[in-house]
């Protein structure tokens, strides 16, 4: 089976090769038009149009969400009665306000379309598969805001799927960067306008109320944990400076290790915005986003495999300790194993910057995005062909959540403190 499997990875980074021209039109198409989260109409279009146009693909347009999008491909092969196994790959294809794609999503997108194209090109060969295959691609929207998987999640998107590959843009190739649990909240304080010269003692100032919770979160730092990250903007402040502000609003990033920790952080913060609302006589608003992002649930097997691959495609793959960001793919591999690598697209820019978004939408980021592609491909089919590597992968997965579980039930609740 070893020389079979070599013979289908090349078959694969072969039809890759083949359809990069298409597959080239397709991110740049999207980069073209940058949409924002919920909003990807031209993008999740073009890429039912590109699915629709490839042979024997079945397309599901807005599946779920609006901007969502399904598209499969088999089953093939296997026997009655036998276990099927659906793979899956996301595209992403969301981007930045004012900077567009900075963050790469349109390769992505790209990466997710050409690797199930790869693996639909070696499954195609005509052999006897031991197990009935499928290929899905979900086109999720929204992951910079919202957390549009999350949302996948919960409508069932992600339930008959085995295993999801996806890979994210960045200055290197790493199999694993720490992306971290995050939950947003918005804060808005309600104070009373009057005249800031004439008689401000009528007035109740949200704009202080605003400066003095961004100053107590900025003392709380000195007692949180290393990996504890929180931070913040103030949006509104004010029309006029004769205007005691009567109205105020902050938004702050919470982030923790593991989503178990977010009570925790969000107690702190909570006190903090609270404190500031009673010193200034303002009621206070705190409006939590509905989703809470997840950290990945590394799966080594998984990362492995992935790894051997790229390598031999020529990736140097670096080793990365420090948290990242955060991602709605973390939530995902809580209900199924995925993988989450990042790669390199021949540019030092770093990610939500104007830099990145030029980097983005090069041609020389072309060569490196295929290339993932290629290496997501071959994983696969090393998931799918090699002896025991999807047992291998699921059972990793499986102890992973038996520790998740036992860790969560050790873990004291933190109280909430009621809003006002």
């Amino acid at each position: 089976m070893a020389e079979k499997l070599q013979a289908l990875k090349k078959q694969a980074c072969a039809s890759i090769d083949e359809t990069k021209d298409k597959l080239h039109q397709l991110a740049d198409a999207i980069w073209r038009h940058p949409e924002l989260a919920f909003e990807e109409r031209q993008a999740h279009d073009t890429l039912v149009r590109f699915f629709t146009q490839e042979k024997g693909w079945t397309v599901d347009a807005h599946y779920k969400l609006e901007t969502a999008f399904r598209a499969t491909w088999g089953p093939v092969g296997g026997g009655q009665g036998e276990s099927l196994v659906n793979v899956g790959f996301l595209c992403e294809y969301d981007a930045l306000p004012a900077i567009g794609h900075a963050c790469g999503h349109n390769l992505i997108a790209e990466t997710g379309a050409a690797a199930a194209l790869g693996l639909r090109a070696a499954l195609e060969s005509g052999e006897a598969w031991p197990m009935p295959i499928k290929v899905t691609v979900l086109g999720t929207p929204a992951e910079e805001d919202e957390g549009g998987k999350i949302d996948l999640l919960r409508e069932g998107a992600f339930e008959d799927l085995d295993v999801v590959f996806m890979a994210h843009p960045s200055q290197e190739d790493a199999t694993y960067i720490p992306d971290v649990a995050e939950h947003d909240v918005v804060i808005k304080y309600h104070g009373r306008a009057s005249h800031a010269s004439a008689y401000p003692w009528e007035g109740v100032n949200a704009l202080d109320a605003a400066v003095m919770a961004y100053t107590n979160v900025s003392v709380l730092r000195q007692q949180l944990k290393p990996d504890w990250r929180i931070h913040g903007i103030i949006r509104h402040g004010g029309v006029k400076p004769n205007i005691i502000p009567d109205y105020s609003e902050l938004e702050y990033y919470l982030r923790t290790p593991s989503y178990r920790d977010l009570p925790s952080i969000k107690a702190k913060v909570e006190a903090c915005f609270q404190a500031a609302a009673l010193a200034t006589g303002c009621t206070v608003e705190l409006l939590f986003a509905r989703n809470q992002f997840y950290e990945i649930v590394r799966n080594h097997t998984l990362e492995d495999l992935y790894e051997k691959n790229g390598k031999s495609l020529g990736m140097n793959f670096i080793t990365v300790k420090n948290s990242s960001g955060s991602t709605d793919f973390g939530n995902v591999t809580h209900a199924v194993p995925g993988i989450h690598p990042y790669f390199y697209i021949g540019s030092e820019a770093l990610n939500h910057t104007p830099e990145y978004t030029a980097a983005s939408g090069a041609a020389e980021a072309q060569f490196y995005t295929l290339r993932t592609a290629k290496a997501l491909a071959m994983t696969a089919l090393d998931v799918l062909f090699s002896p025991g590597a999807l047992d291998k992968v699921k059972q990793e997965f499986k102890e992973a959540k038996s520790r998740e579980e036992k860790e969560t039930k050790q873990k004291p609740q933190t109280a909430t403190i009621e809003k006002s």
